[in-house]
């Protein structure tokens, strides 16, 4: 049943950072004039931040990293490379083969954020926050 509980709040965390992601980069792109590639690198960095902070304080509060604070989101950027690769390969594979899309980058972030979510819920789970917390 704790398995289903943390993936369920890592599904949670994953559409805030979805959100996070989505209208960070749509805004840039819509408003801004971005380029959609580099829009997405900052998006992303805004996004992971923000799961990093929800997954740390509700999908595995009852677990602990054993770092700092600071220590523990580098960590957490670092384990998401993987995802984030993953992430980035389906968005840009959305935007290159899909041209209609070019004005509408959200719809390719939501893709690479689905197809990104079980390595990142593998690596969180089981590198960053695999201890137990102690209650003294």
């Amino acid at each position: 049943m704790k398995l289903q509980r943390e993936a369920g709040l890592f599904f949670v965390g994953g559409v805030i950072g979805l959100v996070v992601d989505a209208g960070v980069v749509q805004a840039l792109v819509g408003l801004g004039g971005w380029n959609p590639y580099l829009a997405r690198l900052v998006s992303f960095l805004l996004a992971a931040t923000a799961t990093w902070w929800w997954n740390r304080q509700y999908t595995f509060a009852h677990r602990q990293s054993g770092r700092s604070l600071l220590v523990e989101w580098l960590h957490w950027m670092g384990l998401m490379t993987a995802g984030a690769l993953i992430n980035y390969a389906a968005y840009a594979f959305m935007l290159m083969a899909f041209p209609p899309l070019r004005p509408w980058p959200a719809i390719a972030v939501a893709v690479g954020s689905l197809v990104a979510a079980l390595v990142n819920f593998s690596t969180a789970r089981g590198v960053l926050f695999k201890g137990s917390k102690s209650t003294v």
